[in-house]
């Protein structure tokens, strides 16, 4: 609950309404700013996330997911990546029914501050740093949380929606981000680990980034 209350209230009140807005003063540059943003969110639960529940009960980090996984799981991790890829693409279609887009302020930043640096940041942010913290927290600590009180199935769909839920305010990525949750919280089911997560996290992010870049 504290770790829930550290993302919702902390991250989104804190973060995202306060310190992200300095940012984009001191950078004037939305993708640099936005790197800063996450790799603050990244410092705040990952740090919570130690301090709150595995420091005090002396957990090591494999508790939370961060473990090998075997070299067959390269095959599952490229089949993950195209369900979700295919899933998202679904589901961005159905809600542009009723008014919703693929362009938020993030693809237009980028668009807008289109240069080799922009890129290489943006690229840094979304495919290394988002993806490793974002699993760790989201699947290796909360699908985890879910899953020891729901079962796997309740699990995936929580943590999912909640994964949804804080990628506010960027409200049009809602449906990637739960058909994505779904996909990544299968995959750490079926590993133990979430590098699987992580490298299809990355991959997806890749793409949305060549494209975006390409557009």
């Amino acid at each position: 609950m504290a770790l829930l209350l550290l993302e919702f209230v902390f991250v989104m009140a804190v973060v995202k309404r306060g310190l992200q807005g300095l940012y984009e003063q001191w950078s004037a540059n939305p993708v640099v700013s936005g790197t800063l943003t996450g790799l603050t969110i990244a410092l705040v639960l990952i740090g919570g996330l130690y301090l709150v529940a595995l420091r005090p009960r002396r957990l090591p980090w494999c508790e939370v997911g961060l473990r090998p996984f075997p070299a067959r799981t390269w095959g599952l991790i490229l089949l993950w990546t195209v369900i979700a890829l295919a899933g998202s693409i679904l589901a961005m279609e159905l809600t542009r029914l009723v008014g919703n887009t693929y362009a938020n302020a993030k693809t237009e930043g980028l668009r807008a501050n289109m240069s080799l640096v922009t890129v290489t940041v943006a690229f840094v942010s979304a495919c290394v740093i988002s993806p490793v913290y974002e699993e760790v927290f989201y699947r290796g600590f909360l699908y985890r949380w879910f899953r020891t009180r729901t079962g796997a199935g309740w699990a995936m769909l929580l943590s999912a929606l909640v994964f949804a839920v804080a990628h506010w305010p960027t409200w049009n990525v809602l449906p990637v981000a739960l058909v994505c949750g779904l996909v990544f919280a299968w995959a750490y089911e079926r590993t133990g680990s979430v590098w699987p997560a992580v490298f299809v996290h990355g991959l997806i992010n890749l793409v949305v980034l060549v494209s975006t870049s390409l557009a």
